[in-house]
């Protein structure tokens, strides 16, 4: 059976709102005063006026009434419900009276009170939602019922007639049914999100920490290089005035042959001078007796030999300067200064490394300092342990994980060698577990005076033009750069591997007999 809505007589048709200053028409229809009034003045032009709600047409220009009744009602209903200004929506049942509904009955297509919500069914079938939703959005838009289904084979919502009808035969399951389904893959999908979200946390936080650790990295190194700069600008300064000091030394030194030089020559130009202004006080004399009487060499020989001597002689000074003596002092001060600079920054990190003799190769001695390998032909007779190396191969006890670290290696003339960084998971035995020779491995190499640097069995030789057997090698873990040095005058830059370390590393060593003899590695202290 129909519901009457008990809204119906206080809301206004022309502006859809509830009625302010209510007034009644003779039809007995009510309106809000100014909005019938401008309805009816608009129809004043045509001679007929019409109620806007049944239109009934009038010759005249119908009086209307004031409801007095209606009058008091929506200004008392706003007041005490000011949500009601913009919904306007009552409680279905409450006839006598009007009240603000609470909650909209889906079942039941009807507003309720708080008074009535109590007495209603507490069943799952009678869905409870805010009453200001819109029931077209809940009804079928075919047969004008509630949905209140869900067809899986369409996708879609329908009502209790849909599924005989359109629908008929296929899989339907009520909305609170799949309600629940919906329900559980979206407690799935938000127990992922929020696993999801906790890794992501735990990733922001290991991010902003990695952060945090490489701004104060930055601030210290900046700290360092300052430091560095100001001590190089005292150096260059330094090495100026030493440059400027031997110019100046070779300057006073060629000086003091010049000046006698100097000396000579204005005696020399004092006598030609003389000379001179003797033939000129001949040439004005009239008397041609006392003329010719003056004996005058054209040329002086022994004059003109000493001039040419000192003119050889002030060559030879002019020329005197020693540029190259210049130029090495200088070339010299500058490579001092860039092994200064390479020490300030890499001697800084310097690490102490000591060699696992349990990893050791039975033709490997490890003297007792853990700094120093050798190869040798007798068998050492270790135990046979997971751990150790089968061939002339050993790691250093020392492994690094984070952080940079530098450390020097003195190898032997003779010899085959191979140093460099290592998994500890690296093999055992066998030609892949060579240093170079696997991708756990990273090394610079010595073999049959060939040198070159190996990772995963790629080879890149290198200059055979070595000045010293001293090399450096520095670890950048988080960076994933490993860098060695020639440590020779200059320090020379020699190759640098980048990756992205995913183990600890260890330093490795391997050494092992050539033509010429046995090979050695040293370990160098921070000295």
């Amino acid at each position: 059976m129909a519901t009457t809505d008990p809204r119906d007589g206080l809301m206004c048709s022309i502006c859809l709102g509830i009625s302010t200053d209510p007034v009644k028409l003779g039809c007995g229809h009510n309106f809000c005063q100014v909005c019938v009034d401008r309805v009816l003045d608009t129809q004043e032009g045509s001679g007929l006026y019409a109620c806007p709600e049944c239109r009934p047409e009038f010759q005249k220009h119908p009086a209307w009434y004031r409801n007095k009744i209606l009058c008091n009602i929506p200004e008392y209903i706003l007041c005490t419900n000011p949500e009601l200004e913009e919904t306007g929506i009552f409680c279905t049942y409450c006839i006598n009276s009007s009240v603000y509904a609470d909650k909209f009955c889906l079942m039941c297509e009807a507003f309720l009170c708080e008074s009535h919500l109590r007495v209603h069914s507490k069943s799952e079938e009678h869905i409870l939602s805010d009453p200001r939703t819109t029931l077209e959005n809940r009804q079928c838009s075919i047969h004008k019922k509630a949905l209140r289904y869900y067809c899986t084979d369409d996708d879609a919502y329908i009502c209790v007639y849909c599924t005989s009808t359109q629908h008929s035969g296929h899989q339907v399951e009520s909305l609170i049914d799949a309600s629940v389904k919906k329900k559980e893959k979206l407690r799935h999908i938000h127990k992922e999100l929020a696993s999801n979200k906790s890794e992501v946390d735990e990733r922001v936080q290991s991010l902003q920490k990695q952060n945090i650790v490489l701004q104060e990295k930055a601030g210290c190194l900046t700290e360092r290089v300052n430091s560095l700069f100001t001590d190089i600008r005292k150096q260059v300064d330094g090495l100026e005035e030493r440059v400027r000091s031997e110019i100046s030394r070779q300057v006073d030194q060629a000086s003091l042959p010049l000046r006698d030089l100097i000396q000579q020559l204005e005696i020399k130009k004092d006598e030609l001078s003389s000379k001179l202004h003797h033939i000129e006080e001949l040439c004005d004399l009239t008397d041609p007796l006392t003329v010719l009487r003056e004996e005058v060499s054209e040329r002086d020989n022994c004059f003109y030999s000493e001039c040419q001597e000192i003119n050889h002689k002030c060559s030879a000074a002019v020329c005197n300067l020693d540029e190259e003596l210049i130029s090495h002092t200088l070339q010299t001060g500058l490579s001092e200064i860039v092994i200064a600079a390479y020490k300030g920054i890499l001697l800084k990190e310097r690490s102490e490394i000591l060699l696992d003799e349990n990893t050791a190769g039975n033709n490997l001695v490890v003297l007792t300092d853990l700094k120093s390998v050798y190869w040798t032909e007798i068998h050492q007779h270790r135990p046979k342990t997971p751990q150790r190396f089968k061939d002339h191969q050993v790691l250093s006890s020392t492994s690094f994980s984070t952080g940079r670290h530098f450390w020097v290696v003195e190898t032997s003339k003779s010899g085959n060698w191979r140093l460099g960084m290592s998994y500890p998971s690296i093999a055992r035995k066998g030609f892949r577990s060579y240093i170079g020779c696997n991708r756990k491995s990273w090394g610079f190499c010595k073999w049959n005076s060939q040198y070159s640097v190996m990772h995963g069995c790629k080879e890149i030789k290198l200059s055979n033009k070595f000045s010293c057997n001293r090399f450096g090698v520095y670890l950048d873990y988080e960076a994933g750069q490993l860098y060695f040095y020639e440590l020779c005058d200059p320090i020379r830059h020699l190759h640098t591997f980048t990756t992205t370390f995913t183990e600890p590393l260890h330093a490795v060593f391997r050494v092992w007999l050539d033509s010429y003899g046995g090979a050695w590695i040293i370990l160098r202290s921070n000295d």
